[in-house]
Formats: C-alpha cells, sequence, structure tokens
C-alpha cells in the first residue's frame, strides 16, 4: 500500500467533512468521498443537494490527487471542486461511467493549474490548522472515506492497522452514537463480522453495524 496516497487520502477527508453541510459551491454539497486504490493515486468525491441521497441526485467526481509531482493539498482539492461546479470543465469526453449507480466524471487535470483558493479558503486555512493542528500521531482507525447513502444510513471507509485494504462500516447515525465510537475500533477488526460488499470496488471488506 502506498502509504502517502493513504494519508492525504485521509487527510482531504478530514477537511471535505465540513462542505457535508455546508455548501462549497451554490447549493452543492458533499455526499461522500470514496477512496481508490492507492496505485491510482486519486480520490472520488460525491456531490449533489445536502437532501440528496444514493443515487438520485448524486455525481461522483474523480480528481487526480498530483499535480506535476507534487500532491495537491486538501484545500486544493476543494478548489478544484468548485472549479468544476462553476466552470465549463465537465464536457462528455471525460464522463467514464457510473459507480454506485452515480455518474462517474473524472475531472480534467488542467483544472487544478487554473483552480484558485479564495481569500475565505485562505482564512480557513488558518483557522483550521489553529484548532486541528498538525500531528505525526495517526488515528485508528482513519476514515478515508464515508457516504451518506440514507437518511439514516451511513457508509464510513476505514482503514485500521493489521486489517489489509479498506473497510466499508454501515451505520446508522440515529443509534447510541456514543457506544459505537467507543466500540467501532475493536469491532472492525472481528473477522466474524466482515462480508464483501461486490457493488461497492472502494473496499475489500464490509461490516454492517446498523443494529447497533
Amino acid at each position: 500500500m502506498n502509504e502517502d496516497v493513504v494519508d492525504q487520502q485521509a487527510e482531504i477527508t478530514r477537511l471535505l467533512i465540513y462542505y457535508a453541510q455546508v455548501p462549497f459551491a451554490g447549493a452543492s454539497c458533499v455526499r461522500g468521498v470514496l477512496p481508490t486504490a492507492p496505485s491510482s493515486e486519486s480520490i472520488r468525491v460525491v456531490t449533489g443537494a445536502q437532501n440528496a441521497y444514493v443515487p438520485s441526485g448524486l455525481t461522483v467526481h474523480e480528481i487526480r490527487l498530483r499535480s506535476g509531482e507534487d500532491f495537491l493539498t486538501a484545500y486544493e482539492v476543494v478548489a478544484v471542486l468548485r472549479a468544476s461546479h462553476t466552470s465549463p470543465y465537465m464536457v462528455p469526453s471525460v464522463r467514464a461511467g457510473t459507480v454506485l449507480g452515480m455518474p462517474l466524471i473524472q475531472v480534467a487535470p488542467s483544472v487544478a493549474e487554473t483552480a484558485v483558493e479564495s481569500p475565505t479558503d485562505r482564512a480557513f486555512v488558518i483557522l483550521r490548522t489553529l484548532v486541528h493542528p498538525y500531528t505525526e500521531v495517526k488515528p485508528d482507525p482513519r476514515l478515508l472515506g464515508f457516504l451518506c447513502r440514507e437518511p439514516d444510513l451511513l457508509r464510513l471507509y476505514l482503514e485500521t492497522e493489521g486489517t489489509p485494504g479498506v473497510t466499508a462500516v454501515d451505520v446508522r447515525p440515529s443509534g447510541a452514537l456514543t457506544a459505537l465510537l467507543a466500540a467501532l475500533p475493536s469491532m472492525i477488526t472481528e473477522e466474524e463480522r466482515m462480508t464483501v460488499d461486490e457493488m461497492d470496488p472502494h473496499a475489500s471488506h464490509a461490516i454492517d453495524l446498523t443494529y447497533w
């Protein structure tokens, strides 16, 4: 596994969760982040209206994580998303099919070269860095992505030490969150809970915790 790519996917997800409730452009919100295989060096961001769920009304945007030799920062990914929603970059030639029933758009790499962070974006960098300072201690499990599947069904894409690949975990936000979050690190390592969701190419394993 390319740890640098996984680190970048996790960092981008940490930022994009803010836009699950607040639009990043017009009325468009982030409704999911789908981690791809590290070898692809990309990430898939699901966008749509705040009340949209899989698959109706949502679009998956696949963004290359590199611009030249360097990785895009999480903030630059937001700028790319905003540019792709407000400029004529999404032409039919970059449509790449469907994923989980949603149209998949491959964002042209040139968008990253023209996307510009706004003064508000720069202010957010300062504020977020002060609230969440960089640390070399990595959380375990790490959140690599998420997907708002239904009003009360959230899929988490987690990576944890000792378990190869990405684990998709389905939870219900209306449940006992304190108990769930406390038990989650141990439950996702229990092999007897693991299945395979053949419809979801973004995870190696799947665990259903909707009853918790």
